[in-house]
C-alpha cells in the first residue's frame, strides 16, 4: 500500500505521481490532481485528489507528521475530505528475535504486551486478551506506546495471547507466547500496515474552490492549496 513519506518541515516526497492533464479552462477544469499548500512557513503539506474520487493527504510540521486519506467529493463550490478507517482487520503476528529490541522490563506483578510495526511505531487501540496455563485470563488496551499490562498471579505461566482491534467484533487472533517471553512475562506483536499505527488527523476537511485553487475553509484563508 502506498504511503505519504513525510521530510522535513517544508519538503513531502514519495508516492504522490499523478499524471497531470493539459490545461483547461477554469470552466471545465477536473479537480483531481496534485496539491501543495504554499506560502507557510515551517509546514509543510500536500493534497491528491485521485480520479476515483479517493484521496490522500500529508502535513509535517516540526516533529509531527501527520496522515489522512479516504473519499473526496465535489460540493457546492466546496471540496469535502472524509476520512475512513482501513476496511479490513489488521493481521498480527510476534516479534521475531531480531526484532525484538525492548530495553523495558514487565513491573513486577504483571505481563506486558506490546503492539506495533518493528522499526516504526506503536498501536494504539488494540485489545489484548491474556491467557495463562492455568485458564485466567485477564484483558487491557494498548496505550499510545502501544502498551497493555495486566496484573496474574506470580505462580501462573502466560501461555497464549488474542489480540484486535479496540471494539471489535472480529475473533481474536491468537498466538502461542515463546517460553523465554513467557518467563520474562513481556512479548510484543506487530501488525501488517502502518495505516493502523495512528489514528486519522481529522475525520471531515473542507475547501473552498477558489482561482484554481483549494483553501481550507475554516474562515481564515491561510491554508491553500495550489495545484502542482
Amino acid at each position: 500500500m502506498k504511503k505519504l513519506l513525510l521530510l522535513g518541515a517544508l519538503t513531502l516526497i514519495g508516492w504522490l505521481s499523478p499524471t497531470l492533464a493539459a490545461p483547461a479552462t477554469k470552466a471545465d477544469t477536473p479537480l483531481a490532481g496534485h496539491y501543495y499548500l504554499k506560502n507557510a512557513r515551517e509546514v509543510g503539506s500536500e493534497l491528491l485528489l485521485k480520479p476515483d474520487g479517493s484521496f490522500e493527504w500529508g502535513m509535517s510540521y516540526g516533529a509531527v507528521d501527520q496522515y489522512a486519506e479516504g473519499k473526496w467529493q465535489r460540493q457546492h463550490g466546496k471540496v469535502m475530505l472524509q476520512t475512513a478507517a482501513p476496511d479490513k482487520e489488521p493481521d498480527f503476528r510476534v516479534f521475531r528475535d531480531e526484532e525484538l529490541r525492548i530495553r523495558k522490563q514487565a513491573e513486577p506483578g504483571t505481563w506486558l504486551a506490546i503492539v506495533g510495526m518493528p522499526g516504526v511505531g506503536p498501536m494504539p487501540g488494540v485489545e489484548v486478551t491474556f491467557e495463562s496455563k492455568a485458564g485466567k485470563t485477564a484483558t487491557a488496551v494498548t496505550d499510545r506506546n502501544g502498551d497493555a499490562s495486566v496484573e496474574m498471579p506470580a505462580g501462573d505461566t502466560w501461555a497464549r495471547a488474542g489480540l484486535r482491534r479496540e471494539s471489535s467484533k472480529a475473533p481474536l487472533q491468537w498466538f502461542s507466547i515463546p517460553a523465554g517471553r513467557a518467563i520474562a512475562h513481556l512479548t510484543a506483536f506487530a501488525v501488517d500496515d502502518i495505516a493502523y499505527l495512528r489514528p486519522q488527523p481529522f475525520k471531515t476537511m473542507q475547501l473552498l474552490v477558489k482561482d484554481g485553487t483549494l483553501v481550507v475553509d475554516d474562515g481564515s484563508g491561510r491554508m491553500v492549496y495550489e495545484r502542482q
